[in-house]
């Protein structure tokens, strides 16, 4: 078989295209991906909410503060209070991937010659996507996580609960009726609109920071494959990648994320409101509020999911490009 002419100019292709791919193993595969990362890292996504949530530090100090509290307090399952309702974004992974390489396969024609715009709107379309799915599980799995206890830091014998519906946690219950009474109290006090509460401001956080992504990612490649000897390990240049786009997208998006976060638990009435509301609450502080929990699993998350998606895409290629694919 002749080599394909869109290698004839180099010997390898540093982007696998969605053409290039079985389908078939493509997307169950980076469904398994994405929920073994997710699993893993959940517990820095729940401590992250927690830290946003909070006023003045009155119940943790800090990332470390939290995760010991947490964990003494609630147990390790409170360190994935809500875990089976959030790994419903294992779906939206799904729309988000599939509509993130059919923006790239669409887009090829237009944008050839930009990569990184190329990528900033294919990860931005597919945050949409992935948003619209994820949302109301979003929702349900953010008020499971408040709803666990912890002692303040200000007064050892004081015992602060979450109840930011009036739900009282009752061990007695199984977390699948827990489960439902949030949802059921979700929609009594807003409707089915409360479970697209603050899903403006989710695409407003998401969208960006996963056009960014993308963007910082096929940038830091590109840098990284100039300046590093042609032997390295291009897998491993992107895992890298991987880290610095998540790490310089995190720093920017991080009070849009806080944002959020109030908008669906505390349940404000507006981006602007809560805002203001943080701005008097905290000053200067509200940039940083949850910023080192969202750090850390930023770039775990970034590495881990790289690491698997790339190594995905490699299994994943049609046996007429395997000689073209560069571990």
């Amino acid at each position: 078989m002749s080599e394909p002419s869109k290698f004839s100019s180099r010997s390898h292709v540093s982007t696998i295209e969605w053409d290039m791919m079985d389908k078939t193993k493509f997307l169950p595969l980076s469904m398994l991906s994405s929920f073994c990362v997710r699993c893993t890292l959940y517990p820095l996504t729940l401590i992250k909410t927690r830290l946003q949530i909070q006023k003045h530090g009155e119940m943790y100090k800090g990332l470390l503060d939290a995760a010991n509290r947490i964990y003494h307090t609630e147990g390790m399952s409170g360190l994935y209070r809500g875990f089976w309702v959030s790994s419903a974004q294992v779906l939206s992974g799904a729309a988000y991937i599939g509509a993130y390489e059919q923006t790239r396969h669409m887009t090829a024609p237009y944008l050839q010659q930009w990569p990184e715009i190329r990528s900033m709107v294919a990860g931005g379309v597919a945050s949409v996507f992935g948003q619209t799915i994820i949302v109301p599980f979003d929702v349900v799995s953010q008020h499971l996580m408040m709803l666990g206890l912890s002692t303040s830091s200000t007064d050892k014998n004081k015992i602060i609960y979450f109840r930011p519906l009036g739900i009282h946690l009752d061990i007695s219950k199984s977390k699948f009726r827990t489960t439902l009474d949030i949802a059921q109290c979700v929609y009594q006090q807003d409707g089915f609109k409360g479970f697209y509460r603050g899903y403006v401001a989710s695409v407003c956080t998401y969208a960006p920071n996963s056009a960014l992504w993308w963007s910082f990612y096929t940038i830091f490649q590109d840098q990284l494959e100039k300046r590093c000897p042609v032997n390295t390990s291009l897998l491993f240049l992107q895992s890298i990648s991987g880290v610095l786009a998540g790490f310089t997208t995190t720093l920017i998006t991080n009070p849009m994320d806080t944002i959020r976060a109030r908008l669906q638990v505390q349940r404000t009435n507006s981006i602007v409101g809560t805002f203001n509301a943080l701005w008097k609450e905290e000053g200067m502080l509200m940039f940083s509020k949850g910023l080192s929990a969202r750090l850390v699993q930023s770039i775990c998350f970034s590495f881990t999911i790289i690491l698997g998606y790339e190594s995905i895409k490699r299994v994943s290629v049609l046996h007429e490009y395997k000689d073209h694919v560069r571990w």
